[in-house]
């Protein structure tokens, strides 16, 4: 008997996100889901793709992302769904779309989603329904900004501890968003604007995460000497408030850290035995913000990748502009501000241990509006197929495709995605193992990674062959059951 769909997936060699090991099978798609997987051999479909000698992959879930504005006033995201994402996840390190009302210019670094204008949805509601209205290419799951929750509420200043009735404000407005569909919350307690904020504050706010059966994500206060105790303070908030948590980004930043992945691996796995603890990394060893005075060194290269009052000095090393101007990289940093800046100060071997970790996923962490992103925004997920599968062997394809895919849907809840199984949404790309490639650089970042065939969102084929189609398939996806891995 003849069985129909929509389309047909045939001959692919299938890694279905779960770290199992490859099979080939066909695929059948039908009314935005997955339908049937195996032989298939009386299947029958208008649009049919050999995908003989290719990978069919979940689509890919990229956990750490800014693309909070981005899916709505430029829908189509070409940087994400170029590279096989199909799943964005927004509003990390502190800093979201929404809840948000402005008294003035965004705050640092809230000004990395864009300028006052691109912050009109005071409700987290109002954020669905604009995310769904613009109908982006690609699926959006949000939590909400610590920093942009205490702008919302502490309207004098930001570099002091909010006030019991200020907290209250902001538990008020997290629990609006968690009847929404938030993910949970983060904290960007790095940044000027969030540091001040003692453990207590962020417990307070964590509170209401448990029954909701949401997360906690966190750029931790530090990344540098003190990550450690920054570490420990993560994951006491995660034991007061009786949730998962995700450190953000996990790094040894700074020269002076180089080489201690091994001991903050370690600590991570001691938390391990106790709570739900996770992180996420993204595959390269140098990092993206704005211009921070505090991490301003010789020790390595800082690439300038912005300037509000010195535009033309974009693209330029800091060492460069400070001899040019003849002053100390200070005070040329401070000239410069408020700007953009990549910070080489990493170590590979580093980024290595972090990546190989069973508890890591992959994150962007791109910049959409940074006018020279880091290389990150094009080709996070290439680039761990390609140099580290296929070229450093630092794990096997199977593995790097569940931490992209099966672990991020089960850590974030999302729903029926991140595997190939009967019943799920057909989010999928199709990739050819020997030539998938990052091609986006530091000095030329914008550029669609090679190797990407086909991605498929809620069913509909969305890119194909380095272009995209005019299909726009993703939605706004509510929080499921979140945190057990």
């Amino acid at each position: 008997m003849t069985a129909t769909c929509d389309t047909l997936i045939r001959n692919a060699t299938l890694i279905d996100g779960s770290g199992s090991a490859p099979y080939q099978a066909n695929v059948a798609l039908h009314q935005g889901r997955i339908v049937a997987i195996g032989e298939l051999e009386h299947w029958r479909a208008p649009h049919n793709i050999d995908a003989s000698g290719l990978v069919l992959s979940p689509g890919f879930i990229d956990v750490h992302t800014h693309d909070d504005t981005n899916v709505i006033r430029m829908p189509q995201m070409w940087p994400k769904l170029s590279q096989g994402v199909t799943t964005v996840v927004v509003g990390n390190c502190g800093i979201s779309a929404s809840p948000v009302t402005l008294a003035g210019d965004p705050p640092d670094p809230m000004n990395l989603l864009g300028t006052a204008d691109a912050f009109s949805y005071p409700t987290f509601a109002a954020y669905v329904d604009a995310v769904n209205a613009a109908q982006p290419a690609v699926n959006v799951a949000a939590l909400v900004g610590h920093t942009a929750l205490r702008q919302n509420q502490m309207h004098d200043r930001l570099d002091r501890a909010a006030t019991p009735a200020e907290i209250e404000a902001m538990r008020d407005q997290l629990q609006e968003a968690l009847v929404h569909g938030a993910l949970g919350l983060s904290t960007g307690l790095a940044y000027a604007n969030a540091y001040a904020a003692p453990t207590s504050e962020v417990m307070a706010l964590a509170e209401p995460l448990a029954e909701a059966g949401a997360i906690y994500t966190t750029h931790l206060r530090s990344e540098f000497a003190e990550i450690l105790d920054a570490m420990d303070e993560a994951f006491a908030t995660g034991l007061h408030a009786r949730v998962p948590v995700v450190i953000s980004h996990l790094k040894c930043a700074g020269k002076a850290n180089w080489g201690r992945t091994r001991e903050v691996l370690a600590a991570l796995d001691a938390a391990r035995t106790t709570q739900h603890v996770g992180c996420d990394c993204y595959p390269y060893a140098a990092s993206s913000s704005t211009l921070d005075l505090k991490q301003v060194t010789s020790d390595f290269d800082i690439l300038i990748t912005w300037s509000e009052p010195q535009p033309e000095q974009g693209g330029r090393l800091l060492a460069e502009i400070a001899a040019e101007w003849d002053v100390d990289l200070l005070t040329a940093a401070q000239r410069l501000q408020p700007a953009g800046a990549v910070y080489h100060g990493m170590d590979e071997d580093d980024v290595k241990n972090v990546l190989r970790h069973p508890a890591t996923t992959i994150g962007s962490d791109g910049l959409p509006n940074d006018p020279l992103p880091h290389p990150r925004l094009w080709g996070a997920f290439p680039r761990v197929l390609g140099h580290y599968v296929r070229d450093e062997k630092l794990f096997d394809l199977p593995t790097a495709i569940h931490k992209m895919t099966g672990l991020s849907a089960a850590r974030f809840g999302l729903t029926e995605r991140g595997l190939i199984r009967q019943g799920y949404w057909a989010d999928l790309v199709l990739f050819d193992p020997a030539r998938v490639r990052d091609t986006a650089t530091f000095t030329q970042p914008q550029q669609a990674a090679d190797g990407i065939h086909a991605v498929w969102v809620n069913g509909q084929l969305s890119a194909q062959d380095k272009q995209p189609t005019a299909a726009r398939a993703g939605r706004f996806i509510r929080r499921g059951r979140v945190g057990t891995v």
